[in-house]
């Protein structure tokens, strides 16, 4: 697995060095947009509106919007300056159950692995936090943002899942609950009719049970139209077409030119003639 963050993990007195790589992919077919007509394939334009021209991503900086239309840039180094311990080290805050955190603050998955030195604090904390049932709440910083994460055994290997912070969470106050139960009476022969649907289809959790049936039906609509030859093949744009391309523009623009030029040389025979 590609390692994406070198860090450390600080536990009391422990600094555990490790490496940090992604848990999960989404392997849903990718599409490309083209041009209708001719099938090319179409490419992003950075674009500015003011100077007219087509950017380059090396003359992008990162600005954030105060005010309507009013900014301030940051560069790498106000980001490399951000004086948090978080950058370099996830720092153990607190352990607690995993039965205490609600799904909805969940992120992303990432696995942990010991770096070279730290293989026998790393199967200490491993062994501590089975021994106890406890996960550990600490902060991590990916990609110049900061993220609440929570540590895990899973399958052996220490996981780390992202988290949003408690202001990120929108609350539930807006749905009036209280108000939706005096409005609708349900009388105990449904709720116990409910309760043994649930019940009846209650089982132990396997994920391989669970397949993407839109992707595999997305994909078989694919694979017959490769079967059936349906495949549009966009003409090559060579960087010759390109050159070719520009020479008769120039050569238009001279035409071009040339004939307001004829223009205004007849105007002014005849202005000299009469």
């Amino acid at each position: 697995m590609r390692t994406i963050w070198k860090g450390s993990i600080s536990f009391g007195l422990v600094n555990i060095p490790i490496r940090l790589a992604t848990a999960t992919n989404k392997n849903n077919p990718k599409f490309r947009l083209l041009h209708q007509g001719c099938n090319t394939p179409v490419n992003t334009v950075r674009y500015c509106p003011k100077c007219n021209q087509q950017l380059e991503y090396e003359q992008l900086v990162k600005g954030y919007e105060y005010e309507d239309n009013r900014f301030v840039i940051l560069k790498d180094e106000d980001f490399d300056n951000i004086p948090i311990k978080s950058t370099k080290t996830i720092d153990i805050v607190d352990f607690v159950s995993l039965k205490e955190i609600d799904p909805i603050y969940y992120i992303k998955t990432y696995y942990l692995s010991p770096a070279p030195g730290g293989e026998k604090p790393y199967l200490l904390l491993r062994k501590s936090m089975e021994e106890t049932n406890k996960v550990a709440i600490t902060k991590i910083t990916i990609r110049n943002k900061e993220s609440l994460a929570v540590i895990r055994v899973l399958n052996d290997v220490l996981a780390l899942e992202t988290m949003y912070f408690s202001d990120e969470v929108k609350s539930t106050e807006e749905f009036d609950m209280e108000n939706l139960e005096n409005k609708v009476i349900i009388n105990e022969k449904e709720e116990k009719l409910a309760i043994d649907i649930i019940n009846n289809l209650t089982t132990e959790f396997e994920p391989d049970k669970y397949t993407d049936e839109y992707r595999e039906a997305l994909l078989n609509i694919i694979r017959n139209k490769i079967e059936g030859k349906e495949v549009e093949i966009p003409e090559k744009v060579s960087d010759e077409n390109k050159v070719l391309d520009l020479m008769e523009k120039l050569r238009a623009s001279v035409e071009a030119s040339a004939q307001g030029t004829d223009k205004k040389t007849k105007k002014k025979s005849r202005k000299k003639t009469g």
